[in-house]
């Protein structure tokens, strides 16, 4: 395959018979990816603006950094840190709603390393008067992942379409794990026929109720 000058690295010299995982891996919105294009937000790190506001600005870019969510009266309410802020705020919005997610102070970063954007946070919440509610964990459960935020504003038939990319992608990938659990899954089934079976032919029932406990609680 030719260089092609328009396409960034990652996209370029890919082997057409590996093209199929090279598109689905970085297609994908996960946390791992690293922002390769910012919007205008050339902003010092104390601006606050209306999410709304913020959403507009970064709409077309992948955005890294060090996020503050702020609720209508311009109380913190939770700092993080995300390789893609813009996703992480969707999800927030979903989970707590615009009251509590009113306002956001952003400090991107070009490029993104865990330890300095964790830094960065804590030196945030150490310049309030109390650590944000959302950090303590008063405030309620804030996913903390792009991951865990992306699928708490996603509806039941995307969490379906999410779930079989990530499948496709373990097995492309030759996840070890995904081999154990797919047989603890079917060993676990064979069990419950087993049972199932057993109750009927000794009227006896006790194992598959247990079971069906256990899965509920």
């Amino acid at each position: 395959m030719e260089n092609t000058p328009d396409l960034s690295i990652e996209h370029q010299n890919v082997p057409a018979n590996h093209q199929g995982l090279h598109d689905f891996l970085y297609s994908a919105a996960d946390e791992h990816a690293v922002a390769t294009s910012q919007p205008q937000l050339n902003l010092d790190s104390n601006s606050v603006l209306t999410l709304t506001d913020w959403q507009a600005l970064a709409e077309n870019a992948r955005v890294a950094g060090v996020y503050a969510v702020l609720n209508s009266a311009n109380q913190t309410q939770y700092v993080g840190y995300s390789r893609n802020v813009l996703t992480s705020l969707r999800g927030h919005l979903a989970e707590h709603g615009s009251e509590v997610c009113a306002l956001v102070r952003v400090q991107p970063f070009k490029f993104p390393k865990r330890e300095e954007m964790e830094n960065l946070r804590d030196s945030w919440i150490a310049e309030l008067d109390t650590v944000p509610p959302g950090n303590t964990g008063m405030g309620g459960v804030w996913a903390t992942t792009v991951g865990e935020i992306a699928s708490s504003a996603m509806s039941e038939q995307e969490k379906a379409v999410y779930e079989e990319k990530k499948l496709k992608l373990r097995r492309a990938m030759a996840d070890s794990d995904l081999s154990r659990e797919l047989d603890a899954a079917a060993l676990s089934d064979e069990k419950k026929r087993d049972n199932f079976i057993a109750a009927i032919t000794d009227d006896n029932w006790s194992a598959v109720i247990q079971a069906q406990t256990a899965e509920t609680i």
